[in-house]
């Protein structure tokens, strides 16, 4: 594998999971890292050996020794970082949501398209070690026919402010959590099966002083033959990440708990980091061993830049985020109301 060359745009959490993915990907290596903040991005290159940083996306973006960048921003941000990077040649992947809707998201795949450049969603649910596990078991014809897919994801509530703003972010727990479950479900019943409709509901039920945006949701995805997908989200689920799976078909059934660990102890004393959005740090803990691989951090991380290299397309693009983004308004309009929803788009996207 040749070298390549990435910047990372951004600081937060994401970029930090990014960070410990790429640096088990062979012949890769972040060389430039962005923060607005001179003092972020200044910690940040600290703490991951990044040996330059800059305060503005298209700056970094200038700099001609770096090859792709990975978008790790607020969902607000990512149009414009798209566009930016996309206009300066650079292969690019983004975290999820690809957008805040389906305009937003088409835009940004008219941008990588025009530009001619590599583009990967990194839906890490769909590269996790026990989602693709299931997948190959479906391949191999074990449970059967598809017929229902069941997820959940839960936690007690975003750690940054931005994803508070509903506006500002596009959405709240749906659009934060339902975009993984989406696309499992498009993974799990093979993304040759359209979805056609969504029916949808979503309430602030707790975090009523932080958010007008709904931290708890439901939405049922019915495909073009009937069959179905039920999604939950939830910010108000204490006790730690929630991630779970159930497949049903004419022959068997699957089910995943990506959050559920070999390891428990009962401690009085912290032990410090233990696994995203834990609740707590005494009495009865479950860490989770390896966080960012369980999750698919590794394995999309060196997918995508083994695609890089070979000059193949990546499993997942900006194409399939915006099926993603299409499908959640759907869901949204579904929420205000009250009636199935049809899932439209640009199908020549």
């Amino acid at each position: 594998m040749g070298d390549i060359a990435i910047g990372m745009l951004g600081s937060g959490f994401v970029a930090g999971f990014y960070m410990e993915a790429l640096r088990e990907v062979p012949g890769a290596k972040v060389v430039a890292n962005y923060s607005r903040s001179r003092e972020r991005a200044a910690d940040f290159g600290k703490r991951h050996q990044v040996e330059r940083q800059y305060e503005s996306v298209q700056t970094l973006c200038a700099d001609p020794k770096v090859d792709m960048v990975v978008i790790a921003l607020p969902n607000h941000l990512h149009l414009e970082a798209t566009q930016v990077a996309a206009a300066a040649g650079k292969a690019i992947v983004c975290t999820k949501p690809l957008a805040r809707n389906g305009p937003e998201a088409a835009q940004m795949v008219r941008a990588v398209r025009s530009a001619g450049v590599l583009n990967g969603y990194a839906e890490t649910s769909v590269f996790s070690p026990d989602v693709m596990r299931m997948h190959s078991m479906i391949e191999s014809g074990a449970i059967g026919d598809v017929l229902t897919i069941r997820a959940r994801e839960g936690h007690s509530g975003p750690h940054a402010p931005h994803f508070w703003d509903g506006e500002t972010a596009g959405g709240g727990a749906l659009l934060d959590m339902g975009c993984h479950t989406v696309e499992t479900a498009r993974y799990l019943f093979g993304k040759q099966n359209r979805i056609r409709d969504v029916f949808g509901w979503g309430t602030t039920m707790l975090h009523k002083e932080k958010t007008k945006a709904e931290d708890n949701a439901v939405a049922l995805l019915r495909l073009d033959d009937g069959r179905t997908s039920l999604t939950e989200a939830s910010w108000t689920t204490k006790g730690g990440m929630e991630l779970r799976n159930e497949v049903y078909g004419t022959r068997g059934r699957i089910v995943s708990d990506t959050s559920s660990t070999t390891v428990r102890a009962f401690v009085e004393k912290s032990a410090g980091y233990l696994l995203e959005k834990a609740d707590a740090e005494t009495g009865w803990v479950f860490p989770i061993q390896d966080e960012a691989r369980v999750y698919g951090y590794h394995e999309e991380m060196r997918h995508f830049v083994e695609c890089y290299v070979s000059g193949t397309e990546p499993r997942e693009t900006f194409a399939d985020g915006y099926i993603v983004n299409c499908v959640l308004d759907a869901a949204y309009r579904s929420m205000k109301s009250g009636r199935w929803e049809p899932v439209e788009g640009d199908e020549e996207l």
